[in-house]
């Protein structure tokens, strides 16, 4: 059957748009050179938070900033060949951290997050593996007692969108997580919220569901899009040219690369992340944790224990590297001084990420039909469902009960 939508790009955005557009009653077929979510969705630390509506770049920030990229085992790191590439990016990203801006960004983050454990339990529901999502709070821990503040721009942010936060001392956070380090002297617990025991399985198992439905998948690279008179779209592979009368764009910072030839110009940059696998850890974590000093999430999974974190600026085609990789299993050993790190697995993908930490979502101004759904920088699984519900929604011409415009492709 030849396809009513096609959608470029399998992973957990691409496969939640493809089921909601499959939930319609449209004849899908999703499109990607790797497995469904097996790429950068399959990395990530698995936090899926209504109360996810912090952007990155916050008031004070920049101040922040160099001691990060002297620190090797800090959160962030540019390759100094990189460095001109993404200083237009970065001065952009800092300015987004003025206050005015921050709530407005927290208000556009909320739209897309707040519903995400519902959604995600609909998508699971009748799959068989409901269990891939656990009810979860997200434990922030700090070395330095006075760091816990909760009253903190942050997590006032949160409570305005409605998330229950606690802070408790050493004693209790030890009882909660008796596996964490007694360097750790107060935590902040964000409550209500879920975790992905294996997100690369969600990715799975809703592209299983999918096809289920009669969704079509195939595993093709996606080397140009391009509009017709008659407001088609032409998609090409290593498999020919095919046209659709609806096209959704969801391939994560190569969406850009396929704009560019349509003058569209995005500015939007690839953050490397890395993340650890402790297969026997010999230690376990109940809910998620981050370490607050050095910025990073560790999580048990079905895998063991993953530690996630650092964002690396270096360009789309560089090698790995691998004193990232190391700095993770040492800060993993600094969290939890009981780990086994005998027996370890590593991952690298590409974030999409752009200056205000919204990504891109609804028609492209001047290409009907053109469906953007892409940018979603560290959000992507938790913000994944409620885009999808959005995608199927313009798909259909049925009327969107939100304001689109924070999201909008040519906003910069």
């Amino acid at each position: 059957m030849t396809p009513d939508v096609v959608v470029l790009g399998a992973g957990i955005v691409g496969i939640c748009s493809a089921l909601s557009l499959a939930e319609k009653g449209l004849h899908v077929r999703l499109i990607d050179r790797g497995a469904p979510g097996q790429a950068t969705s399959f990395g990530n630390a698995g936090i899926i938070s209504p109360w996810s509506v912090v952007p990155q770049s916050m008031p004070g920030l920049w101040k922040k900033v160099p001691g990060w990229l002297l620190d090797p085992l800090g959160p962030v790191t540019v390759k100094p060949s990189y460095l001109p590439r993404v200083a237009l990016w970065g001065m952009r990203f800092l300015s987004e951290g003025r206050m005015s801006r921050v709530h407005e960004v927290a208000r556009a983050m909320d739209v897309l997050n707040r519903d995400n454990v519902d959604l995600f339990r609909q998508h699971l529901a009748g799959t068989g593996h409901e269990d891939l999502l656990q009810d979860s709070w997200y434990v922030h821990a700090f070395r330095n007692g006075d760091d816990a503040n909760d009253d903190s721009v942050d997590y006032r942010i949160r409570k305005e969108f409605g998330a229950p936060i606690e802070k408790i001392g050493q004693a209790d956070l030890r009882a909660l997580e008796p596996d964490l380090t007694p360097d750790f002297k107060a935590a902040i617990l964000i409550k209500g919220q879920a975790r992905a025991t294996s997100p690369g399985r969600i990715g799975e198992v809703l592209a299983d569901k999918f096809r289920a439905m009669g969704g079509e998948t195939l595993q093709h690279s996606v080397q140009a899009i391009l509009p017709r008179e008659d407001g088609s779209w032409d998609y090409t592979t290593e498999a020919g040219t095919e046209n659709v009368s609806k096209l959704v764009l969801s391939a994560g910072i190569w969406s850009r690369e396929l704009l560019k030839p349509l003058g569209i110009h995005i500015p939007m940059e690839s953050e490397r992340g890395y993340h650890v696998s402790f297969a026997s850890p010999g230690v376990s974590l109940t809910h998620s944790v981050m370490d607050m000093d050095m910025k990073f999430v560790a999580s048990s999974m079905e895998e063991g224990l993953r530690v996630a974190g650092t964002a690396e600026f270096a360009g789309l085609d560089k090698p790995l590297n691998q004193k990232r990789l190391d700095g993770l299993v040492t800060l993993a050993r600094n969290l939890l001084p009981g780990l086994n790190d005998t027996d370890i697995s590593t991952w690298s993908g590409q974030r999409p990420s752009l200056p205000d930490s919204l990504p891109c979502i609804g028609e492209v101004d001047g290409f009907p039909g053109l469906i953007a759904a892409f940018g979603h920088s560290h959000y992507g699984l938790m913000m994944a469902p409620k885009t999808g519900r959005i995608v199927a929604d313009i798909a259909t011409d049925t009327t969107v009960n939100i304001d689109l415009t924070p999201y909008r492709v040519r906003r910069y």
